[in-house]
Parts: structure tokens; sequence; C-alpha cells
């Protein structure tokens, strides 16, 4: 009997301690992390460094002065030297260390190695960057980010600058249209496409930004945001007369661009190199974020009549994406799929976009279209996307670099709200006037009748 107590009373607790660990882990691994994961994974980075190093081929053999000194001094062997290590420094979600490389290494030896430095130190994923010459940075990530989407807290978003989403090894992604100007964002169904759609509007929705919509499914996806957009279209037809004004709207911004420089007006467009930045503040228009979802609706034609209609709002848009940025216009184009054949247009378009967001797709041919031609290698993780994870996408520009991303949760209902609390900041102008949407107005919240029935005053 003394030994069943004794066993309960030592067996209870680890018992209830190892169970609530496990379940930490499974269900607030940031919690897991800061307080069992942290320590442990910096005891095995301190404890195991050098000889990790070396069994990763990270090390150089010692310089002459080094050997001699060790010589001198003890009896010891002497081993190869491993990049110097610099201090660690903790986060929420992993740890960071710099490392100064040896002479002969270069950033590529250590991410080549980025793999077994995860298994060796027990964390979830070791990403290398380069800070500067002859200077790398290892972030490791102690769990899954992507699993449950938490932004960090402290962002600063700016004007046409704002984050959308977090990357793979915990840093936000951030959209910066002064940077990459236009995108493009494929996704199948149910992919996270919209929400990825939905957070770009809320972030610009507080900013003195115009936003213009061009959405074929007769508005079902961008008409919750009527209160702060300044122009939409829902279907083919209207988005054949907006595209115009946008056109002619872009062409005056380059009639005060070269009335500012002092450029003859006729001058043609292309060999104007400045923008709109350039202008006084007092001066300048307003940026203008234009929306094209379901892209591929624009090109789809039955009669000839509308085969023309087509090609002419294609050249339209390679017009804006060619010569937009300067005047302060931006597309964000969304679709399933845009590919050649979508018809004459549709590819010199796409050369346009410089991003690149790729959701989960039907087929490979729909990532390569996305993806193919800036980073191959990134087709094949665009494939990889689960339909258990909507939301998670790659994402990539003409660099060539490329990284998973995936967007938090955003309610329809919480985004319709900023829209209509941000409705005062839509800008006024005057060529899209006649494209505002029409907002319905709420009914006036109904007063509650008193609690106690009145009575009458009776002698």
């Amino acid at each position: 009997m003394t030994d069943l107590a004794t066993l309960l009373e030592v067996g209870g607790p680890v018992a209830a301690l190892g169970g609530g660990t496990a379940y930490t882990r499974a269900r607030h691994p940031g919690v897991y992390w800061s307080t069992v994961g942290l320590p442990i994974s910096t005891v095995r980075l301190l404890s195991s460094y050098g000889s990790v190093m070396e069994a990763c081929g990270l090390t150089v053999a010692p310089s002459r002065l080094r050997v001699l000194a060790v010589k001198a001094t003890t009896r010891r062997e002497v081993r190869p030297v491993p990049p110097r290590r610099g201090i660690i420094r903790p986060t929420t979600t992993g740890l960071r260390v710099r490392l100064r490389l040896a002479p002969g290494q270069e950033p590529a030896d250590v991410a080549a190695s980025a793999e077994r430095l995860r298994h060796a130190w027990g964390v979830h994923a070791v990403y290398v960057t380069t800070v500067k010459p002859g200077v790398v940075e290892l972030r490791l990530v102690g769990f899954d980010v992507l699993r449950r989407v938490r932004m960090p807290r402290k962002l600063r978003p700016d004007l046409l600058r704002g984050p959308v989403a977090l990357r793979e090894d915990a840093t936000p992604f951030v959209r910066d249209y002064r940077t990459v100007p236009h995108q493009l964002t494929l996704g199948a169904t149910l992919s996270g496409k919209s929400m990825y759609l939905r957070h770009l509007i809320v972030g610009l929705a507080r900013q003195p930004v115009a936003l213009v919509g061009i959405d074929c499914k007769r508005g079902v996806e961008l008409a919750p945001f009527a209160p702060r957009l300044s122009a939409l279209a829902t279907d083919p037809e209207q988005a054949a007369e907006l595209l115009p004004v946008l056109i002619k709207e872009m062409e005056d911004r380059y009639d005060l661009i070269k009335a500012r420089q002092g450029i003859a007006p006729s001058a043609p467009d292309e060999e104007i190199t400045s923008d709109i930045w350039g202008l006084p503040e007092h001066e300048r228009p307003v940026p203008v974020v234009l929306f094209v979802d379901e892209v591929a609706e624009l090109f789809l034609v039955a009669t000839k009549k509308d085969e023309e209609r087509r090609d002419e709002m294609v050249t339209q848009l390679i017009r804006l994406a060619q010569l937009g940025r300067a005047a302060g216009i931006y597309l964000e184009v969304c679709g399933q799929r845009f590919g050649a054949e979508l018809g004459k247009g549709a590819t010199m378009l796409r050369a346009q976009l410089t991003g690149r967001v790729c959701h989960r797709v039907n087929d490979e041919a729909s990532a390569k279209m996305a993806l193919g031609d800036i980073a191959p290698e990134a087709v094949s993780a665009a494939c990889a996307i689960a339909p258990e994870r909507p939301g998670l996408a790659v994402a990539g520009d003409t660099s060539g670099g490329w990284s998973r991303i995936r967007t938090p949760y955003l309610s329809l209902a919480e985004a319709a709200e900023t829209c209509r609390k941000s409705a005062h900041l839509v800008p006024d102008l005057p060529a899209l006037k006649p494209f505002r949407p029409d907002v319905p107005v709420r009914p006036p919240a109904e007063t509650p009748g008193p609690v106690v029935r009145p009575r009458p005053v009776t002698d």
C-alpha cells in the first residue's frame, strides 16, 4: 500500500506534467517554445556548435600562427576552426545568431547545410540570410508558424505598404507597391486567394489611396467593400467603360509631370523617367490601386463584337501595366488561371506583373504560369500545397527569390466594417464619380422601449 501511494504521489504529477507539456506543444506551440523548446535548443547549440559545424563541413584548417600558439601553450589536438559565432538572440518563434564566415567560405555553404543544422539542434527549420560580406544570420524557427498564423504586433504600415501575410521564417510578408508596382495572384477555388485580396484592401483602406475594382463575378467579391471604393465595375461591359477613364487619368498625370519639369508637351510618355513622387505634395495626385478579380472573364468572348472589346481592354491593361507606375496607378490582378490560351495579349500582360503569388492550383501548368518564368524551383512547392491549408501560397518576384507565406483569417464582416469606417478617406476624383458604387444606407438601430410600462397618474 505504501508503494502504491508513493507511486501515485510521484507518478501523478509527472504524468500530469508530461500530458500538459504534450497538450501545450500541440495546441499552443508558441507557449511551448518559450518555456521548453527555447532552453533546450539553446543548450544544444552551445554544447555542440563546434562538432556540428565540423560534421557539416563548415570548418577550415587553422592558421599556422594558431597551430604554433596551441602547440606552445598546450598539448591539445589542433582542431579545424568553425565560423565565429555571435550572440544568441531569442525570439518568440525561434533563435537568431550571426556567424562570421572563415576565409574561403561563402553563404551558400551554410545554406546547403541548413537541413543538417535543423536536425542537430532540434528546431523546425533553419534559414540563412546574408547580412554583409562575410557575415550571415541563422534564423532558427522553433515550430511551424504557418499552422496558426499570428502576425507580429510591432508593424508600422506606410503609404502603399503594409503586411498581408506571414513568411515561413516568421517574418512578415509586406506588400510594397512602390517597390513591386504590379502583381499577379493565382489560386483555385477555396485556396485563400479571396482572403489575401481581403487583407490587401483592408490594409489600403486606412490610407489616402483611391481603390478601384473590376469584379466580373457580378461584384460578389468586391461589393462588400463598396463604401471605400472609388469605382467598381461588375461585368465586362462596365470594365470596358472604366478602363479608358483610367487611361485618360494616367495621361493627365503625365501631362502634369511634363509641365512641372518643363518638358515639351509633344514628348512621348515612354521618354519620361520621373514619376508623381517627385512632385510637391500639394500638387501630387492621389495613388490609384486597381484590383482585377477573375481576370479571365475579361478575355472570354462569344461574338465578334465581344472579341473587339476584349482586345481593347487587354491593350488598356497592358498600357496601365507598362506606364502606370510613374503615374501612381498600380495593378493587382487575380484569377484562377492566366496563360496564353486566354488570347492575344495575355502573355504580354503577365510579363509586366512583377510580383507573383500562387495559392493552391488545380494543375501544374497553372503554377508554371505564375512562377515558372521567375522561379522555376518554386513550381513544385506551389503544387505541394494541401487543400487543408487555405491561405498558404508561394510568393516570388522577378529577382528569383521565393518563399512560402500564409494569410491570417479575416472575416468578411470585419473587412467590410473597416471599409465602412474609412469611407471618409475616399479621394475626390471627378473622372471616377460615374463609376462610384451605390452604398446601401444602413437602417438606424431601433431604440429599445421602456422596461416598465408607464401607468397614468390618478388623483
